[in-house]
This record gives C-alpha cells, sequence and structure tokens, in this order.
C-alpha cells in the first residue's frame, strides 16, 4: 500500500524506464536517476522515495513491455502500460479495478463516487485485518491517490465518470501474451479479445 505519493507519474516513469538497463539492477537505476535529477522534489529522501515508488511499479513490466512504453509517442500507450504496472503491483488497485470499475462498468454505472473506495476498503478490512489498523488520514491519502491515478489513465474522467479503456492493438497484444487475465484492469476491455 505505498502507492500513497503522487499519481501515475507518467513522464517520470518514462525518463527512469530510459535510463533502466536490463542487464544492471534496478537500485542501480534509482541511483542514476537520482544522479541525473529524473525527479524535481527539494529534498533527497523524497525523490529517492518517488523513484522506489516509480521502479516497484515499472519492474512489473515485461521487456516488450518496457521497451514500448520508452519508444512510443503514443500517450495513450504509456497510460495505459503505466495503469498496467500499478495494478500488477499492488494487488489492491488491481482488485479494486476488477471488482469495483470493472464490475460498474459492465453495470452500465459509470459514476464512481469516493464512497465506492471506502466501500471496497471496508470489504477488504474484514479479510486483511491490517487495511483496518490504517489511520483514516492513510486510508484519504491512499483514495486520493488512486482517483489521481485513474484520471491521469484517461478511466475515469474528471467529473468522476468511469470512461472505457482505449487499448491499442500492440498493447492489447503484448498483455494477452504474458498475461491475458490482466486485461480485466481495463473497463470495457473484453477478455474474449485477448487474442488479437
Amino acid at each position: 500500500m505505498s502507492f500513497s505519493t503522487g499519481g501515475l507519474f507518467l513522464n517520470e516513469s518514462i525518463e527512469v524506464a530510459r535510463l533502466h538497463d536490463l542487464a544492471k539492477p534496478w537500485d542501480d537505476t534509482i541511483m542514476r536517476a537520482l544522479a541525473e535529477g529524473t525527479v524535481s522534489l527539494p529534498k533527497t529522501a523524497s525523490q529517492q522515495r518517488t523513484l522506489r515508488e516509480i521502479v516497484n511499479r515499472i519492474s512489473t513490466l515485461t521487456g516488450d513491455e518496457l521497451a514500448l512504453l520508452i519508444e512510443t509517442d503514443d500517450r495513450t500507450e504509456q497510460q495505459a502500460l503505466l495503469w498496467l504496472a500499478a495494478c500488477r503491483a499492488y494487488r489492491f488497485v488491481a482488485e479494486f479495478a476488477v471488482q469495483v470499475l470493472r464490475d460498474r462498468h459492465l453495470s452500465y454505472r459509470l459514476d464512481l463516487p469516493l464512497e465506492a473506495f471506502d466501500m471496497f476498503w471496508d470489504e477488504k478490512a474484514e479479510w486483511h485485518p491490517e487495511l483496518g489498523e490504517m489511520s483514516n488520514s492513510t486510508r484519504l491519502k491512499l483514495r486520493q491517490v488512486l482517483f489521481r491515478m485513474m484520471r491521469e489513465a484517461e478511466i475515469l474522467s474528471t467529473d468522476g465518470t468511469i470512461q472505457t479503456a482505449y487499448l491499442t492493438p500492440r498493447v492489447k497484444s503484448l498483455i494477452a501474451q504474458t498475461r491475458p487475465a490482466d486485461l480485466a484492469v481495463f473497463p470495457g476491455v473484453s477478455l474474449e479479445e485477448a487474442i488479437v
């Protein structure tokens, strides 16, 4: 549950991905990114925390997905890949995407009130007591960041409406090749379309 900072980190994630050498550990990438000032925050500790958050997410992408993130000029492809990375990095985010976003989209309840997060949190806390032990301020911060990520990924409109995700054939094909079930984190994308 360490996604309590920032949002999707689109530009920063692309820069960190460009710095990464597949033959070296991600910690080396963090050090390079710090040295090059990839994240513009005033304190070194904040920069390190943000870079670790970015690496935690983009390190879940396959080599081909990472290459596409770097090489494409298509912002929708980059947004989709970074949303995918956040869902892979955080089970809570993936489950929210499937159990709340996807379900609401399928039933044409396209509004996403803040209360939907709160109800989902409470349901999960019944099975995961550690969620119930978190402070209310932490829960509110996580909710704020998740909604920001969804808006930045253009899965949620600025007025809180769930939008049908558009995946380019390249992105859809890459996901389908390795983990077709991951297509479920994109509202409106049919799992039957996994073979493209």
